[in-house]
């Protein structure tokens, strides 16, 4: 699909989301309950689920990123293709592309509305 921009470059969905908490053991059993599964990964600093093809995180505090709200995260082959993309079309960047272990890479945009987008891609 082209978008209006004429590029061709398609997320495979939203993934992934990550909530900010202040109790991230009340958090955690809460979501636990939710979802009906342990979490996978289990820190003082991230708390995650995989559930059906989701995967549902929970961040202290809004972690370093300064979270304030749940943030949805579009999976894309391409970070960098899809960045200039919606910097293209009116967003801007709050949290460049950058490496968060694992091969994936990680990065948040600003769309005319002051909603965080997040960006997720796999190597």
């Amino acid at each position: 699909m082209t978008s209006p921009q004429g590029t061709t470059t398609v997320t495979e969905g939203i993934k992934t989301v990550l909530h900010p908490v202040s109790d991230l053991a009340k958090a955690k059993a809460v979501y636990a309950a939710l979802l009906g599964v342990p979490p996978q990964t289990d820190s003082p600093y991230y708390v995650g689920f995989e559930a059906e093809g989701q995967h549902i995180g929970l961040v202290p505090d809004g972690g370093p990123q300064g979270m304030t709200s749940p943030v949805a995260y579009w999976h894309v082959p391409d970070i960098e293709a899809k960045l200039a993309e919606l910097t293209a079309a009116g967003a801007t960047v709050k949290e460049a592309a950058h490496e968060v272990g694992g091969g994936r890479r990680v990065a948040t945009v600003i769309d005319p509305d002051g909603n965080v987008l997040g960006l997720i891609q796999d190597r």
